[in-house]
């Protein structure tokens, strides 16, 4: 341990040299360590001043210890049956093979000697260290061993009944992820979707086991739990229902609920949904934040359609639908045009099911079927409070569709969601409602549809030739001879995509449109008359002009290099 002062100096001189750090970055970063008395390295990394990618390898090269990459090595499963998941996690320290009777291990801090004698007593072998990031080290571990391995562990040890202990609603999840109980399981599977960006967590029994997955970006991923965990499932569910105040005693009847909890300094808003399947109760949980509203400029508009939209939010009655199915980023929408017209001279309120987001300065109202508040019944109400601007959360009954029908035609501007394909299947829907055509062409502003595409990894897209296949696919005339993908990478997790954002297809009222709408024309007769008419519909189509199909506007963001081709065929 003698030696650890010296090369504490001399990988702050490398890293100076190299030109990494500056000298005052240094000096800082030497005050903090002659305070905290930590290694420097991890001080450096901990002030953002290198990363740990880069920081690793130096420091390998310079104590003489072999530096490994675990996301690209494979690690033997006799290598982790002998270290306990509880001793991985607590020294933050990955077995990975063995060899001779000798066990290969990464360590995060080389200078932590005693952990490795205390691994050579407990496994009566050798121990051969390797060099690792503390991070990449944490995500291995939770990678091979399972989420939540350790507490898992210690409750099957001690014999835990799956009974659900109680806590507070409002937790502070940081705080409790160390701690091994069915407690501190629940709060890192919340945490891990947090830090994850999932927008939710579906916890599903079967026969034998249980799965978790969670949906990042539109798309489930499984996340690796201890098989264990299957024995622990009643406590789980317990768990989540103890959380969100719902009856733990039954088990026969779905049940929804809500959670509120925090994470570094930030609200989530946590929806619950439990159903009754034949091998237990399964959960879905939405997680809500407030970071998640957006703009009318966020939501991926085009320059054209950001201009329209403003110009239709800006009329003083008249309808605006946006369509699409569930999960294609309706509800984000709306709440963009409220937040853009939310002042203090406007009176907005709105009737949902359930309220997704809280706007300050906008009255909301929940529906509550079981007490006859429907949105029928709470539109009706919310006329009799002089609003300038209405939002209802979705037509879905004739009753419903008559009445927000009518409140535009009374002078209110009113936003709405349909379940769609498509933007003139709209039309048709409140049609088959038996909604009169004259009350839907004059009181109708736009028809809006959309869906959600995955973004391409900006840490790993890259040029790939296009195919010709897509001149068919997307209609376009001058094909491009690269077109950009995500390779895939760490941060995206092999996927190629981190984020999402929308394509739009805007289908305005105009009056050729109002006149096929009299005619009771279809809807494809609809769409094909808003593509032959209006603004140019996509620079570099065959010729065609008008309205914009769902297809046609992602093929501009693939042209921007923004999704791939792939990603917009599935959606549309």
């Amino acid at each position: 341990m003698a030696i650890a002062p010296r090369k504490r100096q001399v990988l702050g001189q490398i890293l100076v040299e190299r030109g990494l750090i500056s000298l005052q970055d240094l000096e800082a970063a030497l005050a903090e360590q002659k305070r905290t008395e930590e290694f420097l390295g991890k001080i450096l990394s901990r002030m953002g001043l290198v990363s740990e990618d880069v920081l690793v390898p130096i420091l390998a090269d310079q104590l003489g210890i072999p530096h490994v990459r675990l996301r690209e090595t494979v690690v033997e499963s006799q290598a982790l049956s002998k270290v306990p998941a509880k001793f991985a996690n607590h020294y933050t320290l990955l077995p990975i093979r063995v060899v001779n009777n000798t066990l290969e291990v990464a360590i995060a801090d080389p200078f932590d000697v005693q952990t490795v004698d205390e691994l050579r007593l407990l496994l009566d072998c050798d121990v051969r260290p390797v060099l690792a990031g503390p991070q990449e080290i944490r995500e291995a571990i939770q990678r091979h061993y399972g989420l939540g391995a350790s507490a898992v562990q210690q409750l099957l040890s001690e014999g835990s009944r799956a009974a659900a202990p109680s806590g507070p609603v409002a937790e502070d999840l940081s705080a409790l992820a160390d701690e091994a109980s069915i407690v501190s399981f629940v709060n890192q599977l919340i945490l891990q979707a947090v830090k994850d960006r999932a927008t939710d967590i579906h916890i599903e029994p079967y026969e034998r086991f249980m799965r978790i997955r969670q949906r990042i970006d539109g798309v489930l991923h499984e996340v690796p739990i201890p098989q264990d965990l299957v024995k622990l499932h009643q406590a789980v569910i317990s768990r989540v229902k103890v959380m969100a105040k719902m009856d733990i005693a039954e088990r026969r009847l779905p049940q929804d609920g809500r959670i509120k909890v925090r994470l570094n300094n930030e609200e989530f808003d946590l929806r619950i949904s439990v159903v009754p399947t034949n091998f237990g109760e399964g959960i879905v949980i939405r997680l809500l934040s407030q970071a998640m509203l957006y703009s009318l400029e966020q939501l991926g508009l085009a320059q054209d359609q950001l201009q329209t939209l403003a110009q239709l939010i800006d009329r003083p009655h008249g309808i605006i639908f946006v369509t699409g199915p569930t999960g294609s980023g309706k509800t984000t929408t709306l709440y963009a045009c409220l937040s853009k017209l939310n002042s203090t001279d406007r009176k907005i309120l709105t009737i949902e099911d359930p309220i997704e987001y809280q706007l300050a300065g906008i009255t909301q109202i929940q529906v509550h079927p079981k007490i006859g508040l429907s949105f029928a019944q709470g539109l009706r109400s919310m006329l009799r409070h002089d609003p300038d601007v209405m939002m209802v959360g979705e037509v879905r009954d004739p009753e419903t569709a008559e009445i927000t029908i009518r409140s535009a035609l009374t002078g209110h501007l009113v936003f709405s969601t349909l379940h769609t394909n498509d933007a003139s299947g709209g039309i048709t829907r409140l049609l088959d409602m038996g909604v009169e055509p004259f009350l839907v062409s004059s009181s109708v502003l736009c028809f809006i549809a959309q869906r959600l595409v995955r973004v391409i990894c900006r840490e790993c897209q890259d040029d790939v030739p296009a195919s010709p296949a897509l001149r068919e696919q997307f209609g376009v005339r001058d094909l491009p001879k690269t077109l950009k993908s995500g390779r895939g990478c760490p941060t995206c997790k092999g996927t190629g995509y981190r984020g999402r954002t929308a394509i739009y297809e805007f289908l305005v009222v105009d009056e050729p449109i109002q006149r096929l709408i009299l005619q009771r024309a279809s809807s494809h007769e609809i769409a094909r008359a808003a593509q032959q008419h209006g603004p140019p519909a996509l620079s570099g189509s065959a010729g065609r002009a008008g309205m914009r199909t769902l297809r046609q506007d992602g093929w501009l963001k693939i042209a921007q290099g923004i999704t791939t081709p792939q990603e917009v065929l599935r959606v549309t």
